[in-house]
């Protein structure tokens, strides 16, 4: 009988000494998180309106103010580059929206545990909860803005075809994946240290003039081969490219790929190891 029991009980403290494990928990609070759509997704609205509360047309200011913005430098910058308005709009106004996207995932993905510090004091649940309502936000204000594009296209007439649209919604796809696996690298750091937010956002604002959001890569000469090493340029060529009816290329693809599979080992077992402590943190 004792001979029994101890056969009985080794998989049950195997099994119990598994669950224990920190990479475990962090897989199970991911996957938990997410079964939660109906939470982070109500967050998610509730953000936007709270933003825009007593406003007649909400998130649209968002939209209107970025269609003022493509629309006046689209002008300005098509005559100063030599450049027709046809082309050069369409261009700048998916590098605008998509860096918009990008951007806002980096800046609230850095605080997205200490900007929900009451919520998770309060209410016992996975911690990704509060990382899917930070992506889920941006991909609702990207829709918002997605209006512009559909208006670009109905005043001069471009149709990137199925195919195309297939590509760009996939590398969007693309995109908030890693916003998930930044807002959980960084989202973890900035919760120990609160410096970290400000400095991405003073760096965001030097890479966006060192993106090729508003010119053309060619436009630089011999130090367009710079531009090969920011991993904006190929996170916007996979969007952009194919609205514009063109190919992202292989290249674009493969880095995207590469930083989407090395970013969210990373911010996985970042986020396993410290998961623990960012309640005590916030």
């Amino acid at each position: 009988m004792a001979s029994t029991g101890l056969i009985n009980t080794a998989p049950t403290t195997k099994a119990s000494g598994i669950a224990r494990h920190p990479m475990y928990r962090a897989w199970v609070d991911l996957r938990d998180g997410l079964a939660r759509w109906q939470l982070w997704g109500l967050l998610g609205w509730q953000s936007i309106r709270e933003r825009y509360r007593r406003s007649s047309i909400g998130p649209f200011w968002v939209t209107i103010s970025m269609a003022t913005l493509i629309g006046g430098l689209g002008v300005m910058y098509s005559g100063m580059f030599g450049l027709a308005t046809r082309d050069y709009i369409p261009y700048i106004g998916v590098g605008f929206i998509v860096w918009a996207l990008i951007s806002g995932l980096i800046i609230d993905g850095c605080s997205c545990f200490f900007a929900s510090a009451p919520l998770i004091k309060q209410l016992p649940g996975p911690l990704s909860v509060y990382v899917y309502h930070c992506v889920w936000r941006n991909l609702l204000i990207f829709l918002h803005n997605a209006t512009i594009l559909v208006a670009i296209c109905l005043i001069y007439g471009l149709w990137p075809g199925i195919s195309n649209l297939a590509l760009a919604t996939l590398g969007i796809a693309v995109i908030c994946i890693n916003g998930v696996w930044f807002s959980l690298l960084m989202g973890t750091i900035s919760a120990r240290l609160r410096d970290i937010p400000p400095i991405v956002t003073s760096l965001l604002q030097v890479a966006f003039f060192l993106t090729p959001i508003f010119w053309h890569p060619e436009q630089l000469g011999e130090r367009g081969l710079v531009v090969n090493f920011n991993p904006f340029r190929y996170f916007l060529d996979v969007v952009r490219e194919p609205l514009l009816g063109h190919s992202a290329g292989g290249i674009a693809w493969l880095v995207v790929a590469a930083l989407t599979i090395v970013g969210s080992l990373t911010g996985f077992l970042f986020f396993a190891r410290y998961r623990s402590r960012i309640s005590y943190w916030v």
